[in-house]
């Protein structure tokens, strides 16, 4: 009987490659999704429950119905300016309904989760790279909300032995060649996608949010990895679990940084569209840098990043968009 994995959140833009790479290494995949923020055609295999994790009864019907042997959890809203305006809903759903999900896998008796967390906990880097010990001083909502989950999994596995690993994103990018696995927030708020928007004339032009800032040319720097190195990271990860690893937490980056212009110049030479710029004020709650230190993964998950180069990122993620857009 081949292996079961539950992909909560699997009809978005991580969690729909996560399930892609699931059924190409030979597993069984149950996607579980409300489809606020996800897209039903964006399930190409496996089965697909539409539930929501606000309603334990979904849960438990799923784990009924399922042999699940381990869960991924991907179904968190991700937006920090949201999060500032309306923290309750951040709470809510990242911390309330995470909650539900962990108390079904204990009441079944699932032990194995990957969560996804996030570089929002570290808030203010102290130093560059960001190791997994850095202080954790998250600066919004979105980022307390994803820290409180990491400590609540410590404290399940101590009472109820739930093993997890939580893999704290830097900044995701770049497409599967499948134009049903593309980047398709609404709104959209991550940098690659929108300056693409402009290439495409589907928006007049990209703001960049401040350009005073300490970094060498004024803007701030991010540390971005390809969507399918990030999802090549969780199968190791839930591989380590299965073969008996322990819990643990890991940073997940490419270990170098790009500047909001280097993003759009980049751009600009892959798509050659000038894509206009207008400067804005600062955003609140953004930091200069933000850089991964990687080498944890790197070393005990033996997991080693495909697609480092942000050429390649923007180029993966720019056919992908002319490809759903002509």
């Amino acid at each position: 009987m081949r292996t079961t994995i539950l992909v909560v959140g699997g009809a978005g833009y991580i969690g729909a490659n996560m399930v892609n790479k699931l059924l190409n290494a030979g597993y069984s995949v149950i996607t579980f999704d409300n489809l606020s923020h996800g897209y039903r055609d964006a399930v190409i295999g496996g089965e697909f429950i539409r539930g929501d994790l606000h309603h334990p009864t979904d849960l438990a019907q799923v784990f009924k119905q399922y042999q699940i042997d381990g869960v991924m959890h991907f179904a968190s809203f991700i937006e920090v300016g949201e999060s500032l305006i309306n923290p309750g809903k951040y709470y809510q759903n990242n911390v309330a309904a995470t909650l539900n999900l962990l108390d079904a896998m204990v009441a079944h008796q699932v032990s194995n989760l990957i969560f996804s967390s996030s570089a929002a906990i570290f808030g203010e880097p102290h130093y560059l790279p960001i190791d997994e010990q850095h202080p954790k001083q998250p600066i919004n909502p979105y980022g307390l909300s994803k820290w409180m989950i990491e400590q609540i999994l410590a404290d399940y596995e101590r009472a109820y032995q739930l093993k997890s690993i939580c893999l704290r994103y830097f900044n995701a990018a770049g497409a599967a060649p499948d134009p049903r696995l593309r980047e398709r927030h609404h709104p959209e708020t991550h940098l690659i996608p929108l300056v693409l928007q402009v290439a495409a004339g589907q928006r007049p032009h990209i703001t960049i949010f401040g350009e005073d800032y300490p970094t060498f040319d004024g803007s701030c720097i991010r540390d971005y990895i390809h969507v399918d190195d990030l999802c090549q990271a969780h199968l190791l990860a839930l591989q380590h679990l299965f073969q008996g690893g322990p819990s643990a937490a890991y940073n997940l980056g490419n270990g170098q940084g790009f500047s909001v212009k280097q993003v759009i110049d980049t751009a600009r030479q892959i798509t050659r569209h000038p894509i206009p710029t207008v400067l804005g004020n600062r955003r609140i709650g953004d930091p200069a840098s933000l850089i991964a230190d990687a080498r944890l993964a790197i070393t005990q998950l033996h997991w080693q990043p495909r697609y480092p180069e942000l050429a390649t990122l923007i180029d993966h993620a720019w056919q992908v968009h002319t490809h759903n857009t002509l």
